[in-house]
């Protein structure tokens, strides 16, 4: 009975694009106003009053001014300061002399590796 459910919603779902294209994530703004109004929504069911008028002042923002162009070029900005900080850790590390100092450039240098990997990963959103 498992198995004919599963093929029965796999063939509806090949069946009705609607329901295909609904389930593709969204991206840019729209991705953006879906992660402010989750978050709004935790928000309200926690009674977070300070929170709330936050998000719903950010939402607002995001319905009025945001443009996925624009989106995208905050997002490339972010991945080329990253860029430049991870280069500027790089050549900390190499200069650093103190045997004791080397583990904390180490510990900075995986630090930025991190944003830019975050940064880019954003990119895509």
């Amino acid at each position: 009975m498992k198995r004919c459910y599963a093929w029965w919603l796999a063939g509806l779902c090949l069946a009705t694009p609607a329901v295909a294209a609904a389930a593709e994530p969204a991206t840019g703004c729209a991705a953006k106003r879906q992660s402010l109004l989750n978050q709004l929504a935790d928000a309200k069911a926690q009674h977070h009053g300070a929170q709330q008028r936050g998000l719903e002042k950010a939402l607002k923002e995001n319905t009025e001014h945001c443009t996925d162009a624009g989106l995208r070029a905050e997002r490339e900005a972010k991945v080329r300061a990253a860029e430049k900080k991870l280069n500027a850790r790089q050549q900390e590390l190499a200069a650093e002399k103190d045997p004791e100092d080397i583990p904390k450039r180490q510990g900075k240098l995986k630090n930025a590796e991190r944003e830019l990997a975050n940064a880019k990963a954003e990119l895509n959103r």
